[in-house]
């Protein structure tokens, strides 16, 4: 007889092939973005502990002098909402609000703010605030100047949570192709009609990293402060001997750095000089490390100084010390006790240049838990307090933050990285537009800016608003409209959603008259997009507070 066993390569292969046909297709439309965040960044709680307490000593011992009390402690809702504008420029989900709401312990904030930095979105979101400060908005000459390039790699380093210092390191020192290696950017943005401005490279040295404005003296000695037209040149001769070259960014030792001499007309040799901290300057290396080496030196507090007044302008919206690019000189301590940005800048020193660190430290200290509301009613006494950091200061949100919330408060799900691929190009390509159209800040995106009409009446009347504000299946407006729940909880979720509270009693009640009045669903649908646009429009929804 002949045997009727089966021939397993003819029923495996067709098994085999299928299987990897499901495994492409499965793969091909998962996120290209890998879906899983690095590992919070855990530091020692007791060293970070003690920081801020000195911090909060310091804020206490200064309204205590000034006789400013501090303003009351926000809800957890309200530093939920600080916290995500800061370090991911968006307003939280109704996702992530649920998520923080069902978390346990008296320590959730600080492990929520680590959930943050650890989340791919703070990179990016920083990498681009940080990119403003170092080489601008200009896209410059794309042959030898790639700002995505740029803003990618600091994305990365950020990610990576790459010592701060080492990174400005890398961004001094750099070389290489400005595509194979991102930080050379920082050198070629300099560069304008085929020529590289090494004095404008000092001045973005100098401004983004020691806090410091001289540009000034690079025609003259500087009016109102120390700095001479000697101390612009001898800095700006450290970077004399690089070149940009097809091959890339370059070190040519046989290069000089000469300027003209204004009484004789003819060139002057200027010798690479630093005007300060002469013995931080290492005899070795190349110009621009023994430039970097001196900038990120551990005993210069020029630099720790300006790092962490920058970070708490991020946090806070404006700097601690303004402008932020123009600090005074670090006191001597042995004569008079630290001041905030010292407190701030020994830590970081001390525990490795950590900018994750440095924001916690922030993030948990009384002035960013303090309410924006005073109770005082004289302007005097509110500007007294403001000034003193006993109340959170109001600041407008920076357009990347207004368009992020209303992208974000669009969706009752987490805008991010592990998006749908239409999501993700929905909102680079909405943000981009929207930036264009409301007006972008520049560099300088930590100075104080009015409002304008235009741009209220692009919140108001804009596309985007226009598309995100009718009720559709796709988004939060329609999907809380049609919600079989009571019309206090559809209320409730509207606010939760687009402001990150709830409603007052007086706002509840106003709106469910509305929904009470209502006699089919497509009433309710406008009511429900009529509330969505009034909070888009509040001035809360615009404001830092």
């Amino acid at each position: 007889m002949k045997s009727h066993a089966p021939n397993w390569k003819v029923v495996c292969l067709p098994l085999c092939v299928v299987g990897l046909v499901v495994t492409l297709v499965t793969w091909a439309s998962s996120s290209p973005v890998e879906k899983t965040s690095p590992p919070p960044t855990f530091v020692e709680t007791d060293s970070l502990t003690d920081t801020v307490q000195q911090v909060d000593r310091f804020f206490e011992k200064q309204w205590t002098e000034k006789k400013t009390p501090p303003a009351s402690t926000v809800s957890e809702l309200t530093q939920l909402r600080r916290l995500s504008l800061a370090l991911h420029g968006t307003v939280p989900s109704l996702e992530e609000i649920r998520e923080f709401e069902s978390m346990q312990g008296a320590d959730r904030l600080e492990r929520w703010t680590q959930k943050l930095l650890a989340d791919r979105r703070f990179a990016d979101y920083f990498s681009e605030r940080f990119t403003r400060a170092f080489v601008g908005v200009a896209q410059g000459q794309f042959i030898i100047f790639r700002r995505d390039r740029f803003k990618a790699w600091l994305s990365e380093q950020i990610q990576e949570n790459t010592p701060y210092d080492e990174l400005v390191r890398k961004l001094i020192a750099g070389e290489g192709l400005w595509t194979g290696d991102p930080q050379t950017n920082f050198i070629t943005s300099a560069v304008a009609d085929g020529n590289l401005d090494r004095t404008k490279l000092t001045g973005s040295t100098v401004r983004a990293f020691l806090g410091q404005r001289i540009d000034c003296a690079q025609c003259h000695d500087h009016p109102f402060d120390h700095w001479k037209q000697s101390d612009f040149e001898g800095l700006t001769a450290f970077y004399g001997q690089v070149e940009v070259q097809v091959l890339g960014v370059r070190s040519n030792r046989k290069l000089k750095y000469e300027v003209e001499d204004r009484m004789t007309l003819e060139q002057r040799e200027v010798a690479p000089r630093v005007p300060f901290l002469t013995e931080c300057l290492p005899a070795e290396g190349t110009l621009r490390e023994r430039l970097a080496e001196w900038v990120t030196h551990l005993d210069n507090r020029r630099f720790e100084r300006a790092s962490a007044n920058r970070v708490w302008g991020l946090l806070f919206g404006i700097p601690y010390i303004d402008p932020v690019d123009d600090l005074p000189a670090p006191t001597d301590l042995s004569q008079s006790p630290p001041g905030l940005l010292d407190i701030l800048g020994q830590d970081f020193r001390e525990n490795g240049y950590d900018i994750k660190r440095l924001i916690q430290i922030i993030v948990a200290s009384r002035p960013f838990h303090l309410s924006s509301e005073s109770e005082s009613e004289s302007a005097d006494q509110i500007d007294t307090a403001t000034y003193n950091w006993a109340l959170f200061p109001l600041v407008r949100l920076r357009p990347e933050q207004i368009i992020g919330s209303m992208l974000q408060a669009s969706s009752l799900k987490t805008i991010d990285q592990n998006s749908n691929l239409i999501m993700r190009g929905r909102r680079f390509f909405s943000e981009l537009n929207f930036v264009k159209e409301y007006g972008d800040l520049g560099s300088d995106e930590l100075n104080d800016f009015p409002g304008t009409i235009p741009q209220a009446l692009l919140r108001m009347n804009g596309e985007f608003a226009k598309d995100n504000g009718s009720a559709s299946p796709l988004n939060s407006v329609g999907r809380i409209a049609s919600l079989d729940v009571p019309a206090e909880k559809r209320i409730e979720t509207c606010y939760l959603v687009c402001l990150t509270r709830l409603p007052t009693s007086e706002e509840r009640d106003y709106f469910l008259k509305q929904y009470q009045s209502a006699t089919n669903q497509q009433q309710r649908v406008k009511i429900t997009e009529d509330l969505y646009w009034a909070l888009y429009n509040s001035p809360e929804f615009s404001w830092n507070h």
